[in-house]
Order: C-alpha cells, then structure tokens, then sequence
C-alpha cells in the first residue's frame, strides 16, 4: 500500500480544463496537467482496498491494475507504473482522454475517487516524452495472416493484440485515416489527432500494416486466415419528421467528421455552424460534441434537446453506490455555452415536432414540442426555433446493412453482430467485435472487446495450425 493516510490528507483534484473563452478560440486540448508533484499526491489518495471495486465489472472494463500502478506511482517509481498499466492497457493516451472513467465512479471513495484516468494520462504521456515507448517487435511469426475490419478502438485494441501474439495482422480502412471514430468521431479538444496518429505509426513500426480507401468484403479478405469484423455500430437513427433531406440537416458524426478533416486540412468544413443558429437533438457525448464544435465555428446560437427527464443532482435510491451515478452532469460544450449564452444549452422532455424549409429545400426553423412521462407530445407546448443546422445526435442502431450483406451475415433485432453463444465467432474464418458485436458502447469496452476477439481468434489459429 502506498500512502496510508493519503486519501484523508489530500483532497481530490482533477486536471483542471483551460478557461472557456480561451479553449473556444481553438480545437487544441481542454485540459491543463497538473504538475508531477500533484500527480504523487492524487495516486497515494489510492487506498488499495480489500476489495477494489475499480477493478471489478462496475468499474473498468479492461480490469487495470489501478491500486498497483497508483502506489508504484505515489512512489515515484514511474516506469513499473507504466508497466503495470500496460499489462492490461493497450492504449492509456486514449482512455485518459476520453473514458468516462467508471472505475472513479466505483471507487470506494465515492465522489471523492481517485484520479485514476488523469493519473494513467500523466503515465503513458511521461513514457512517451522519455522515450520509454518503443515498438515491441514479435520475436517469431506465426505465419498466420488475420484481417481487421475497421480500425476504431475495437479494430486497433484487437490488431495490436494480435501482432503482439505473432500473427501477421492487416487492418482494412473504408477512411482515408486510420482510427476509426477515435479519428473523426471525437473532436481534437478531446483527442488531438496527433495522439491518434502517434499510435498508429507505432502500430507500423511494430508490423501491423494498414490498408486505406478500401471497403471489405470476402474479395479484399480471400487470403486471410482469420477475419475479425470491427466496423462498428455506424447506422445512425433518424427523426420521424418530413424535411429530414432538407440541406442544413445532418447526422452528428458527418458534421464532426467534416469539422475535424476541414482542422486537418486547414480548410473551411463542408458543413459549418458559422451564423448559423444550431439545434442538437440528442443529450449525450455526441450531442455534448456537436455543442462544443459549432461554438467553435462561430455559430449565432445553439439549443440541445434531449428527450428524457433532467437527471437528478444526487444519486437515486435505486442507483446506489458502485453503480455508474445516472445524475445531471454539465459537460465542457455545456459549460461553454453558458459562458457564451448565459444559460444553459439543454431542453429537457422536448423533441422536434416540424422541420420548417424554404422554396429550395433549405432548413430555415424547428418546431419542438414538450413531451410528457410516457413520451406523448404535449398539444400546445409548441415552440418555434429559428435554425440553420440540425444536428441529429439520437444514437445508432446498429452495424451497417452492406457490411453484414456482403460477408452474408445476419444483424439480430439490435443490428448486431452477435453469436448466440455470446462469444466472438460468427462461423468459419468470421469474427466480430466491439459496437459491431455488443451495439453502441463505449472506447474502454470497445477496447476491452476487442482484445477479447484477438484471443478467440489467436486460439482458433492455434487449433487451425495443430
């Protein structure tokens, strides 16, 4: 145990976001790292206690070594830290950016928990600046060749797992980069893309070789020995309203997608916020996205609608403790445009009713409409935005239709790719994994699956070969 009295001494303190007028004047990081000398101080709040809930299925799902590599790190023993983390961690510069952080949530001091994806970000980013990352190179080869379909988190977790293990690994990309929604699914304030693309030219250095601008099907993966499906959960749901082709209504991951390739480029985005006034239907990360993007592009105002009740302030009796706590939670895009606006961007209990368009099929405003307890709409509760850009963040519902056509595949009711048995093999030479396998979900379970699968695929090559 590291510091025994650490978590009675030093209060909790999260890297602290930069100043929201300042982070609005570019996509560059939210955050500010806290020096190293606070970093030893948030690890020895660490407790290592009898049972660490951090670990268990409430908290993470890659089931990280959190007490061993917080007390190496208390300790100033940064490199075994690092190593501990590694065991388990494909890609610790990822989740300490982006994971929602459930093993804090489940940590045994509550509210009060450990800085755990702060503190694996200080880890793997003082490995990188010290030259302590290098690519590992398998010391023999299977002769075994495995195609990844996607190379999102799910993709990239199960490609490098199987390098690792020897097989000669390829990873197929319809996108003109790798990362898959790591890419352009999440906007640079939250993962610089030079992060994303640090990974994956280590990824090369080790063996794994990426093929881009290219969609698979059983031609591009006739002479693979395995193939893993990773192309995640992408059909996105719609609005059950006239004038959805109307121009200046878009899906939130295109307009994210546009913003980030217009950032890479240096151009202007295809699809801009700019003087525009912008409504968002949809209340979690992704809408939360769309918020933080369009103030940056300058937009003349933006509302998000969300169907469901506002969450409570504190947890309700039956969302106890280690569960993940279903309360109001003000992300950075919100705090952003309460800062900008004066108010919050959120509508609770309301949807879009009408989409209004002029003579030539553009988007000139929206009609929303209150909803009650069983998500009727409320007759007189109707209210008239003015809007140029509709953002549609309502989720997905699951894997693409040509993908599972053309490995002749059958979605379930969720638009899964999902064995019976619940495992990862779909039959023959076909694997599946990550949203494509579970649905919608998070980076940390995406990952976590996806090595999953590398373990049944090692495991059919290995029986395969013997």
């Amino acid at each position: 145990m590291g510091k025994a009295t650490g978590f009675l001494e030093y209060p909790r303190a999260e890297d602290p976001y930069r100043g929201e007028c300042e982070r609005l004047k570019d996509f560059d990081g939210l955050h500010v790292p806290r020096p190293e000398s606070d970093r030893r101080c948030q690890a020895a709040r660490c407790m290592n206690c009898g049972v660490p809930f951090c670990q268990s299925d409430f908290g993470c799902p890659l089931h990280n070594l959190i007490p061993e590599w917080n007390e190496l790190t208390y300790r100033g023993r940064d490199r075994e830290a690092l190593g501990r983390l590694l065991q388990t961690a494909p890609f610790p510069e990822f989740t300490g950016r982006v994971c929602p952080a459930l093993c804090e949530k489940a940590c045994n001091l509550a509210d009060d928990g450990v800085t755990n994806r702060d503190n694996e970000l200080y880890l793997i980013e003082t490995a990188f600046a010290k030259g302590w990352i290098t690519p590992r190179i398998p010391p023999v080869r299977t002769g075994k060749r495995v195609a990844v379909i996607g190379s999102g988190p799910a993709g990239l977790a199960c490609a490098d797992l199987l390098n690792q293990m020897g097989h000669t690994v390829t990873v197929i990309e319809r996108a003109d980069r790798p990362g898959g929604l790591l890419m352009y699914g999440i906007p640079n304030m939250k993962l610089p893309k030079e992060v994303v693309e640090r990974r994956v030219r280590l990824m090369e250095a080790e063996g794994v070789a990426f093929l881009l601008n290219t969609e698979a099907g059983p031609r591009e993966t006739e002479g693979y020995d395995a193939v893993v499906l990773c192309g995640g959960s992408r059909k996105p749901r719609s609005l059950r309203v006239d004038h959805t082709d109307a121009e200046g209504v878009c899906f939130a991951v295109d307009y994210l997608t546009a913003a980030t390739r217009a950032l890479l480029s240096g151009a202007a985005s295809g699809i801009s916020a700019e003087g525009k006034h912008v409504v968002v239907v949809g209340g979690g990360d992704t809408g939360n996205d769309c918020v933080g993007t369009a103030l940056r592009q300058g937009c003349a105002s933006v509302t998000q609608l969300e169907m469901m009740p506002a969450p409570p302030a504190a947890r309700a009796s039956g969302n106890p403790w280690p569960e993940w706590p279903r309360t109001l939670r003000t992300d950075y895009g919100q705090m952003e445009a309460i800062a900008v606006q004066g108010k919050d961007p959120r509508v609770y209990e309301t949807t879009v009713k009408e989409l209004l368009t002029d003579g030539q099929n553009r988007l000139t405003a929206a009609v929303t409409v209150r909803l009650d307890a069983d998500h009727r709409p409320i007759s007189g509760t109707e209210q008239t935005l003015p809007c140029g850009l509709l953002l549609i963040a309502a989720g997905f519902v699951g894997c693409e239709e040509r993908t599972a056509e053309a490995f002749a595949l059958t979605a379930d009711a969720r638009g899964r790719l999902l064995p019976e048995n619940g495992s990862h093999h779909l039959g023959g030479k076909l694997f599946s994994a990550g949203d494509m396998r579970t649905g919608q979900s998070l980076v940390v379970r995406a990952l976590a699956d996806g090595r999953a699968a590398a373990r049944e695929a090692d495991a059919f090559l290995r029986k395969y070969t013997e």
